[in-house]
């Protein structure tokens, strides 16, 4: 979908956050809500305020907004409801999830993750390998900060039972050919387990397609609320044990994880959010959109730039790492802020096996469906000013 082509004006108009004419390209660390998310979730507050099985008009209208959420997930994963858990965010949701399959794991058993990995997907092996004796190793990265494939073979043993991976960096947006390393882990006898939070933002997820065993990912990504969403092949999470308490259900199977009481207004945010972006074609259709701004940016990089990782979008989604010359990130950071661009700066961008490898503070540039040809073009003046 070209620029010309795509209705950005209607899209915006549906933001209220969008109306001053601040430039928000910082989609990796959350993006923008729509209006009508917001008002699903005040919806659901005023008139849901309840739990399940309550034998009145608010037990029943939660139950619609449950039942509604987890086929709206079962969708945009490409798996069925009963796939589907909710949690607080993905990280809370990973350690739960690690945690109750870390029951069938033994002593030097391990675990295989790579440099470009969120420690949000490492951090829950890590603790657990602490606890269990179990040994993490990591794949590095290539020169162009994408995974090295090679390493990720001679890193498989016997002993490899889980292949945790980013599909996207959200440090440099680089991508990971999931479908190959699902199929990696699969001949080694392991489990995939796929970090998709920043690649959901960007790209349609299809569990089955992939290929995996466990895949998570954040709607506050993608224009939604603060939520985790995870799926577990159905074969795959009958033969764990969850931490749970004991009264709470376990059916269908995706229900095994959710510790408490859900969110249940957040869920109603979240059909929102699914119903807003089917009404723009899905992520597929966004896709082309944000890769015309992608490339726009890149082909206008300005020379006292920077970049790290590919450089093209063959091989990332539309998030770029950047450095401006003989200028600290933070104080550029501030700089654009003042004339009205939203760009991030720190350190290891929470990809802690990647730190060594990155400048000691750098800028992110994060793109998404609501940002506009002229937001890129500023952008692009004021960093070669800087």
């Amino acid at each position: 979908m070209s620029t010309t082509a795509f209705p950005i004006d209607a899209v915006r108009a549906r933001f209220s956050s969008l109306r001053d004419g601040f430039a928000f390209l910082d989609a990796p660390g959350g993006t923008q809500v729509p209006d009508e998310v917001g008002a699903a979730i005040a919806a659901a507050l005023r008139d849901a305020s309840g739990n399940l099985g309550a034998p009145y008009r608010t037990g029943r209208a939660v139950e619609e907004i449950l039942a509604r959420a987890k086929a709206d997930a079962a969708r945009f994963l490409g798996c069925a409801p009963a796939e589907v858990s909710f949690g607080m965010n993905m990280t809370t949701l990973d350690f739960a999830l690690t945690r109750a399959a870390g029951r069938e794991l033994k002593p030097g058993d391990e675990i295989l993750t790579t440099e470009l990995d969120h420690d949000g997907g490492v951090a829950p092996w890590v603790e657990l390998a602490e606890d269990r004796g179990l040994v993490v190793r990591t794949a590095r990265a290539t020169e162009e900060l994408t995974i090295d494939y090679d390493h990720v073979e001679r890193l498989l043993t016997e002993r490899t039972r889980v292949v945790a991976f980013a599909l996207a960096s959200n440090a440099t947006g680089s991508l990971a050919d999931g479908r190959r390393l699902c199929e990696l882990a699969r001949r080694a006898g392991a489990l995939s387990w796929v970090d998709a939070v920043h690649y959901a933002a960007h790209e349609p997820v299809d569990v089955r397609e992939l290929g995996c065993d466990v895949l998570l990912c954040s709607p506050y990504k993608f224009c939604g609320p603060h939520l985790g969403l995870a799926y577990v092949r159905e074969e795959v999470a009958v033969g764990w044990r969850p931490y749970k308490a004991r009264p709470s259900p376990s059916t269908p199977v995706g229900r095994r994880f959710e510790t408490g009481t859900l969110p249940y207004e957040l869920l109603a945010g979240f059909s929102a959010t699914i119903a807003y972006l089917d009404d723009l074609g899905g992520i597929g259709a966004l896709r082309a959109y944000e890769r015309e701004l992608g490339a726009r940016l890149l082909e206008g990089l300005p020379p006292n730039v920077r970049l790290y990782g590919p450089p093209t979008l063959e091989q990332r989604v539309p998030t770029f790492l950047l450095t401006v010359e003989g200028v600290p990130a933070e104080r550029a950071a501030r700089a654009l802020a003042e004339r009205g661009l939203g760009v991030w700066y720190a350190d290891n961008w929470y990809c802690v096996s990647l730190a060594p490898r990155l400048p000691e503070q750098s800028l992110r540039v994060g793109l998404i469906h609501y940002n506009t040809a002229d937001e890129v073009d500023r952008l692009l003046a004021e960093l070669a000013t800087l």
